[in-house]
């Protein structure tokens, strides 16, 4: 285990969805004042459920433990108790920025519009920061709002995100069954976003390949990658007669490795939904460290807390030990983390110097 604390230190998560991370004991009030029917009828058995269906080694059977969370996440208290309490575990947890993403559009059902579920969401994280602060604490948000990659609303979802960059939205994204579904099927949606100026970041290399990685940058002018880590099928690695490493980059991955975008790796969820079966199904097979020893700009997310029975701190502490991180290590996952957040440039830095000075207290 770690020899330092992880989780009074300073961190910002990007790749953390609102319907993967809800508390067990609240989806259970939610669903009994909906008369929602629950796999388990307390918290810690609902827990376990969540966990168990999860670990399926695909992200399709992975992505059928939502239906239950969307279900409970259909009225505007819902939203607004769900991003609330999103923001205090964040912060418990020792987060000073977190990009929250979600699908509006899964949010329909009784009669909310889009926009109405956008406010909503945003009332539940400034309720929640405003918490956070009277305890003396700090945390800043930003909602990713996603577009579902299967369905055919991502113009209407982008047009929803760029109507709200100025109450709380600060990027888009696309989500769901990423194999059969390339980001060039919403042209017309990234085409508005690039007009708009409008920051992206995509789903891709999680559980399909490099066309799906190479499309989300030139369809999607992904400014980072969900996820992105089977972008090491575009790596090959030789030894020369001296047992000296070769490592050579595809094209796609040179890309990716020269223009700094960011990989918003979640090392549990990858594991869970089989993204690096095609290297082993231990948290040291995860190509997370080679990606990183090789200059890719790392990111360390949870993806879906709930589902993946995690945190960032647990997350941070599982690669210390899969791969001996030191606190060096973990600053420069922060950092890189910052630099990549869809926030101005004078934000972005504010959030360098609150995570260089928490890992100096840290005894760095």
């Amino acid at each position: 285990m770690a020899q330092f604390d992880i989780r009074s230190l300073p961190k910002i998560s990007l790749h953390d969805h609102l319907d993967g991370g809800l508390r067990p004991q609240t989806i259970i009030e939610l669903a009994a004042e909906i008369g929602y029917e629950l796999p388990a009828d307390n918290a810690k058995d609902l827990k376990r459920w969540f966990e168990k269906s999860a670990d399926s080694g695909n992200l399709v059977d992975y992505l059928k433990t939502f239906d239950v969370t969307t279900a409970v996440m259909q009225t505007k208290e819902g939203l607004t108790r769900v991003a609330r309490e999103f923001v205090l575990d964040l912060a418990n947890d020792g987060v000073i920025y977190g990009e929250i993403r979600w699908a509006p559009e899964q949010h329909l059902t009784r009669g909310l519009t889009l926009d109405e579920t956008v406010d909503a969401v945003q009332d539940g994280l400034e309720q929640g920061i405003e918490i956070v602060e009277a305890q003396g604490g700090f945390i800043r948000t930003g909602q990713l709002v996603t577009a579902m990659r299967h369905a055919d609303r991502a113009l209407e979802i982008a047009e929803l995100a760029v109507r709200h960059r100025n109450d709380g939205v600060v990027g888009f994204d696309i989500a769901g069954a990423e194999k059969g579904f390339l980001p060039n099927r919403h042209k017309l949606a990234f085409d508005y976003l690039a007009s708009e100026l409008f920051p992206v970041t995509v789903h891709a290399g999680e559980a399909d390949g490099i066309e799906s990685i190479k499309d989300a940058i030139v369809s999607g002018r992904a400014l980072r990658l969900g996820h992105g880590v089977r972008l090491i099928e575009d790596i090959m690695f030789s030894r020369t007669e001296g047992e000296t490493d070769v490592v050579v980059l595809g094209p796609v991955a040179e890309w990716v490795h020269d223009r700094g975008i960011a990989l918003e790796t979640s090392p549990s969820s990858n594991l869970q939904t089989g993204a690096i079966s095609m290297l082993g199904d231990k948290m040291t097979d995860h190509p997370i460290d080679v990606l990183y020893d090789l200059g890719f700009k790392v990111t360390v997310n949870t993806d879906n807390r709930l589902m993946s029975g995690t945190s960032l701190t647990r997350e941070l502490e599982l690669l210390v030990d899969a791969f001996g991180y030191n606190l060096g290590d973990l600053e420069l996952f922060q950092i890189n983390a910052a630099e990549a957040a869809f926030q101005a440039i004078e934000d972005r830095e504010e959030l360098i110097e609150m995570i260089t000075e928490g890992f100096d207290q840290a005894g760095r």
